[in-house]
Parts: C-alpha cells; structure tokens; sequence
C-alpha cells in the first residue's frame, strides 16, 4: 500500500449527510483494505455518524457545509477529521446531566480510547474546527481454518 493516502468530502449540513459522511468513510476505507463488516468497520461507522450529526446538529444553521477528511499514514494511523465552520467548540456534558441527546463526544472519546487512539478539536484558520478521531491501522487478515490449510474453493 502506498505511504500516504488521503480522500475527502464536503457535504451540506443537513440530516440526509450523516448517512452519506458513513457511506463514504467506510467505501473509502474498503477501497484501503478494511472490509466494510469487520468490526473495526462498525466502530469508524459509528465514530463517522456522531462527529457528521455533531456537524450538523450543532452548528446551528451558521455552516452550510461540513468536510469529512481521511488520511492513512504509512499503514499505521488513520485519521479523520470533520470540519465546520461554526465557531463553537463541542461541550463535555458531566455523567450526571439527564437528557436523551448530547452524549456523541463521550460516545466518540470512548470508542477511540478503546481503540488506542485519540481524540483531537482544533480551530481552523477560517474560524471553524475540526474534530478528528487518530486510530491504529489495523487490517484483518484472512482467517486460517483450524487445520492450518487454505480453505477449499467453491467450485462453479
């Protein structure tokens, strides 16, 4: 595989985009070598769809458009980032705050610490920011049947 990769998207900020942000992250990293039903897979999918409602959600009609970015380095770490152009930096909401949204940061911290990554917000230059999720490249590899030998081919 090459030693750097890069793919991006910018998407209005609107509902129907959180599913197209996953669609695109998880084809884009099929293309790179992580099948899409792994569940490395399931768990960037998940990451992609709070930071795309974040963008959405939480902008507050003051971005038009949101930018999914995907970089894979040297096979070893993958970011991806989600920039607005809305000012406001997201909120840590404490455990004991009883409500039914506002939990995609913890959700999204969680995961990526499980994963042995990290969690960054930074501003753009532009006045926006970027939330970006850094993990471990992992692919799976091919699983070995118990014997050790290749498994036998369908016939036509």
């Amino acid at each position: 595989m090459a030693d750097h990769l890069e793919a991006s998207v910018i998407l209005p900020s609107e509902p129907a985009s959180v599913a197209a942000a996953r669609s695109y992250v998880v084809g884009t990293l099929a293309e790179w070598g992580l099948p899409s039903d792994t569940e490395a897979a399931d768990t960037v999918r998940l990451i992609v769809s709070e930071l795309a409602t974040n963008a959405v959600q939480h902008t507050l009609g003051q971005s038009p458009t949101f930018t999914v970015d995907i970089v894979l380095d040297r096979d070893e770490r993958l970011r991806i980032g989600v920039t607005d152009s809305h000012p406001r930096f997201p909120k840590r909401l404490p455990a004991a705050v009883q409500q039914d949204n506002g939990r995609g940061m913890v959700i999204i911290r969680w995961l990526t610490a499980e994963c042995g990554g990290r969690l960054r917000v930074r501003p753009t230059r532009e006045g926006g920011k970027t939330v970006s999720i850094e993990l471990p490249w992992t692919v799976p590899v091919a699983p070995v049947p118990a014997a050790g030998r290749p498994e036998p081919r369908p016939s036509s």
